[in-house]
């Protein structure tokens, strides 16, 4: 997604190998504590000003999906591009499995209705998750996602497949 922008493609190689640093430290904060370990990496500073250094921190601050604002650079708007992983299946199962292990007292229809919130919340149109790269691969998957959840028949036969997988 890089080549049709004119950047520096050392720095956004290191914003991407870096970007996820932080989850040896906290999963919650780890785009934060991901900065923080790209600011104080000595190394970096052989190949890098210490201008492009702070590019490449904020780029990894910036790629969460639930960021509250959009990335500083695009640096920041191509990892968090490249990072998305939209494959319905694995977002279904991902979320069945996050629900199980903090809510594990709820039934298998409060898992269901967690889920169908959370796909509504993050994926649906009108969602918090937006697509930062005109042209994104991730274009596709993404409708095939949206079409997904407007289709609950679908949607629950494959939640039940799942939650029966994970539960077990």
């Amino acid at each position: 997604m890089g080549k049709q922008y004119d950047i520096n493609e050392e720095m956004l190689f290191a914003a991407a190998a870096c970007h996820d640093l932080g989850l040896a430290v906290d999963r919650k904060t780890h785009h934060l504590e991901s900065g923080r370990l790209i600011r104080e990496d000595k190394r970096l500073s052989e190949w890098f000003s210490a201008e492009q250094i702070e590019i490449v921190a904020q780029a990894a601050e910036d790629h969460r999906a639930s960021a509250a604002t959009p990335p500083r650079s695009i640096y920041g708007r191509l990892v968090a591009e490249a990072d998305r992983m939209i494959v319905p299946e694995t977002i279904i199962r991902r979320t069945v499995q996050f629900g199980l292990a903090h809510y594990p007292e709820l039934d298998k229809e409060a898992h269901w209705q967690r889920t169908l919130e959370h796909l509504q919340e993050k994926y649906a149109a009108g969602g918090y998750l937006h697509l930062l790269i005109p042209g994104s691969p991730n274009e596709v998957p993404l409708q095939r996602l949206r079409t997904l959840i407007q289709d609950i028949p679908r949607l629950r036969a494959l939640f039940d497949i799942v939650f029966t997988e994970e539960a077990s």
